[in-house]
């Protein structure tokens, strides 16, 4: 059974190339080709009650491959200079049922999350796009910058955390990567999205923060940071303004907190979900109808998403 490495899958898998696989995978999605189990989430009976353990399946079809990313998420690893993610994908020949590789878990997930986000973004920001907001300095931040850039023309990069001296740590990482680009470090969260063209929303927060009035016309916004029903980074005023497209109905309605709160509240319904990606890629749904509207795209995160790229990295190696 092959074995690859965080380096390896970095080395092995592009932005450029893992936004084409993920339109692929979101194609096959749609016609149904492809398909997935609802993620599974533990709460490790540790007496910490943060601690998890997910698994989420997805199979590619009989001359495929099939298996499931497996991951642990400990908050307090970054005290102990850890990742609070890890896990590995674990992949499956489809025709004999073989296991014939385990991949890191944690590169594809840092590849593939902002390769769905830039996907999205192709289809609902403005095609002259030249201002990015990234809330939030995590990991995720890093590979949004890249996959976004391979979408839209960015000049500038307004950046904002609560942790101000990890904001300008990125800023100072990212600017010897690119420094044909302006970095703003923002003194406040209205300065960081007011007239920007695109928001990544990358935070774990427990609570909405981003407010209906900051966001200017024509901004196109990925809600990426939160992934489970009572978590959310958008507040329902915005998400009721806004144009509404989904990674995936049964996930995001099952997950998004961005979604299930407003809706609880009476302030939206199903019904206001404009489409999917898959819907998107496939034509089935329009995307941005002009440069004044305000586009949302929430993504939980799908399994089908990390096999694709799993079989992709492992088609490669062969």
């Amino acid at each position: 059974m092959k074995q690859v490495s965080y380096d390896e899958v970095i080395e092995q898998l592009s932005f450029k190339e893992s936004i084409q696989v993920m339109k692929d995978c979101f194609n096959d999605h749609e016609n149904g080709t492809i398909a997935q189990r609802e993620r599974m989430v533990e709460i490790l009976p540790d007496g910490k009650d943060k601690n998890i353990f997910a698994l989420m399946p997805a199979y590619l079809g009989e001359k495929r491959y099939f298996g499931a990313k497996i991951i642990t998420a400990f908050p307090d690893n970054h005290s102990l200079n850890l990742p609070s993610h890890v896990g590995e994908v674990m992949l499956f020949d489809s025709q004999n049922g073989l296991p014939v590789a385990l991949i890191n878990a944690n590169a594809i997930t840092w590849i593939r999350t902002a390769a769905v986000s830039a996907l999205a973004t192709n289809f609902l920001a403005k095609e002259d796009s030249s201002i990015l907001t990234l809330l939030g300095t995590g990991q995720q931040a890093s590979s949004h910058l890249e996959a976004i850039l391979c979408v839209r023309p960015i000049k500038v990069v307004r950046v904002y955390d609560l942790n101000q001296k990890a904001a300008a740590a990125f800023i100072e990482r990212m600017q010897a990567n690119h420094p044909e680009l302006e970095f703003i470090n923002s003194n406040n969260l209205r300065e960081a999205v007011e007239h920007s063209d695109i928001v990544c929303t990358l935070t774990p927060s427990k609570e909405a923060f981003l407010e209906a009035d900051f966001i200017s016309a024509g901004t196109h916004i990925n809600a990426i940071g939160t992934f489970t029903p009572t978590t959310r980074e958008l507040k329902s005023e915005l998400m009721v303004k806004g144009k509404v497209y989904i990674d995936d109905y049964e996930a995001a309605l099952k997950e998004s907190g961005d979604l299930l709160i407003p809706i609880a509240e009476g302030l939206m319904k199903e019904e206001n979900i404009v489409g999917s990606l898959g819907e998107l890629v496939t034509d089935k749904v329009a995307g941005r109808a002009n440069i004044e509207e305000i586009t949302i795209f929430d993504a939980v995160g799908l399994a089908v998403e990390d096999l694709c790229c799993a079989e992709y990295i492992y088609k490669k190696l062969k």
